[in-house]
């Protein structure tokens, strides 16, 4: 019987554990796109304690509480750090099968040096070796960084962020890490959502430009990725619960179409509500105008699909948005999606482009319909975006390689990403690397490939940084 999540956990084979030991676990990491605070970045933030490090903000571990019985206060309330650690320790024996359960341990054992189960009976003793290691250099952001060798990691930031932190960690340069804004312009192109005239004025003083009209937004949104860039920015971002696509009531995508979609930017400016179509037209034609400023900048796009968000009214107006109340969507993705990215690659205009699901049914039409888009020259231009947040499991990341493999070119996949809050997420990436060489391990020593030492170790180190690197520029 193997140890609990000793060196070799997740692999079973002689050349999953060479290829793991001697070449994953030697990369860089390239965590092309999370969530951490660039003020916390900025600032090498230290943490107080387990509670405010593990807990605060990841909303993984808030919906696993819930679902073990814990009471909100404990959850994101206004419980005690010890008491909110506590609840998480009771939650975790029952959270095996679950990749949380994973890793937690891996956390534990990389950044505390504890390979004790964590439950009831060692949380006492958990918290005060954990939190004692906490105010070292060490696990300060910069020295997270500095031991996970993480070499570039992508915020999420929206058009209208100064990126003044941003500014001060590139200055300062107190960290090689680089840390790149990444575009996020859901506020514009979700115009049917409330606070749009708001976010429109904020949107307008950002960029110097007085916003009364479709032309007006698009000047701004076009300064905007023109100064994000500036700052290194290499991706933009998108969180679209489906693809839309409409264009003119005619069908049509010239002057007409134009002119349908500032009436109904003008009618969304003053505090109305378009309907499903006209909001829809509106967000085909902002995303093609966005997708044509990214790919004349080399940046990558993210289409995120397929969640449907703040399913718990009841919670989303106690908590807010991103609280760990959102869900895997059912919609039809394929038809709309193939269409949109058809009118960015008909102008010439089609950027590096990654695919993202949250639901797995989606995953072998994205697979296929991506090989009708690739070209330009580009090594894996279109990608199937890593198993992502409810996917991010073993059966997931496992699923998602082999259907790669065999609908596209596995050896140019970009690899993981945390898509994480947390600084304490980078062991995921391990995990990550750990089920490739395994899948690749299994097969080489089935006969299926060649058990090429030259080969294996070329792709394990392109899937696992490499191709990121190179992908993004940066």
């Amino acid at each position: 019987m193997k140890g609990f999540m000793d060196k070799d956990f997740l692999l079973t084979t002689d050349t999953a554990r060479r290829l793991y030991h001697e070449v994953a676990a030697q990369q860089p990491i390239f965590d092309y796109h999370c969530h951490l605070s660039p003020r916390e970045i900025a600032e090498n933030k230290r943490f107080s304690d387990l509670a405010e490090v593990w807990l605060g903000g990841d909303h993984y571990k808030w919906r696993a509480m819930r679902s073990n019985g814990v009471d909100e206060r404990l959850v994101t309330g206004d419980g005690k750090p010890y008491d909110k650690f506590f609840a998480w320790a009771t939650t975790i024996p029952n959270a095996i099968g679950n990749p949380l359960y994973h890793w937690t341990h891996l956390e534990l054992q990389r950044y505390f040096g504890i390979s004790e189960p964590l439950d009831e009976r060692s949380a006492p003793a958990i918290w005060e070796k954990a939190n004692a290691k906490l105010p070292t250099d060490e696990l300060s952001v910069y020295g997270i960084f500095k031991n996970f060798r993480v070499h570039a990691v992508g915020t999420t930031d929206d058009p209208a962020d100064s990126l003044e932190w941003h500014a001060r960690i590139k200055a300062e340069g107190r960290t090689t890490t680089k840390v790149l804004p990444s575009f996020r312009p859901d506020k514009a192109v979700h115009l049917d959502r409330d606070g749009f005239p708001a976010y429109v004025a904020q949107l307008g003083t950002a960029a110097g430009v007085r916003i009364e009209k479709l032309a007006d937004l698009l000047e701004a949104l076009k300064r905007r990725v023109a100064f994000f860039d500036s700052m290194g920015c290499r991706a933009s971002d998108h969180a679209l619960e489906y693809p839309p696509f409409e264009l003119a009531s005619d069908g049509g995508s010239g002057a007409a179409w134009e002119a349908e979609v500032a009436a109904t930017f003008a009618f969304a400016l003053s505090g109305g509500k378009p309907d499903a179509r006209a909001a829809d037209s509106y967000k085909t034609f902002l995303l093609s105008f966005l997708g044509a400023e990214y790919a004349d900048r080399g940046w990558a796009m993210q289409l995120h699909l397929a969640a449907i968000r703040n399913n718990s009214s009841r919670m989303f107006k106690a908590l807010g948005p991103d609280t760990g109340f959102d869900a895997t969507h059912d919609m039809q993705a394929a038809a709309k999606l193939a269409r949109l990215l058809d009118l960015l690659d008909s102008r010439g205009k089609l950027p590096r482009t990654i695919l993202y699901s949250l639901n797995p049914k989606d995953w072998y039409s994205l697979g296929t319909l991506m090989g009708c888009f690739q070209g330009g020259g580009i090594p894996g231009k279109i990608q199937l975006g890593s198993a992502w947040w409810f996917c991010d499991h073993k059966d997931g990341m496992s699923e998602q390689l082999r259907l790669l493999g065999n609908l596209g070119l596995l050896p140019r996949f970009i690899g993981m990403l945390t898509d994480s809050r947390s600084f304490l997420s980078y062991p995921r990436h391990e995990y990550f690397r750990r089920i490739l060489c395994e899948l690749l391990g299994r097969w080489a020593e089935d006969g299926e490939i060649p058990a090429s030492t030259k080969l294996l170790d070329r792709i394990v180190a392109d899937i696992s940084f490499g191709n990121a690197e190179r992908y993004f520029g940066s």
